[in-house]
């Protein structure tokens, strides 16, 4: 990078990082990059000064993003999708969906009520919508040619070979 705002080495560094991996959030980098975390909030403060990353909350995590590469509806997916279970969630939901809370939580071998917290993460997020189906509630993603697209373009740095398996994306490429 010849970029004059990313003349050290430690900022062309974290910066680096956060592009190989959009949506880390802050103790990842922390343990990532063995930077005092003074020095690393310093610096995630000057690039975002800067307009070179963006920061997104997702209720839980403060979360970095490239500048300009990722819209509010992208950072709201990739926010989800760097939650273990919620693109696990995500997964089945795009290959097998519309399934209901029970039918997932058999799929994920957690506790329903595990299941349900995430789905209602996801919903609030508007990235899941549910309806009534009897008895039960059903969920479906709201737009899974979004959500497919952002995982298959970084899919590399979720490392989670079992949503790579439910999706079939293993041997495509």
């Amino acid at each position: 990078m010849s970029d004059p705002d990313l003349e050290l080495a430690s900022r062309r560094e974290i910066y680096q990082r956060i592009a190989d991996t959009p949506g880390i959030h802050f103790r990842a980098l922390l343990a990532d990059l063995e930077y005092a975390q003074g020095t690393l909030q310093y610096q995630l403060r000057w690039l975002a000064d800067e307009d070179l990353i963006d920061v997104s909350d997702d209720g839980k995590y403060t979360r970095y993003y490239p500048a300009a590469e990722f819209d509010e509806a992208d950072r709201i997916v990739m926010n989800a999708l760097r939650r273990e279970y919620s693109r696990r969630i995500l997964a089945h939901l795009l290959t097998d969906g519309p399934l209901s809370t029970t039918e997932l939580s058999d799929r994920l071998d957690k506790a329903q009520s595990t299941v349900s917290w995430h789905l209602s993460k996801l919903a609030e997020a508007d990235l899941v919508t549910k309806e009534r189906d009897g008895r039960s509630v059903v969920y479906e993603v709201r737009d899974p040619d979004r959500v497919k697209y952002l995982y298959t373009v970084h899919r590399r740095s979720f490392t989670d070979k079992v949503v790579d398996r439910i999706l079939g994306l293993w041997d495509s490429y």
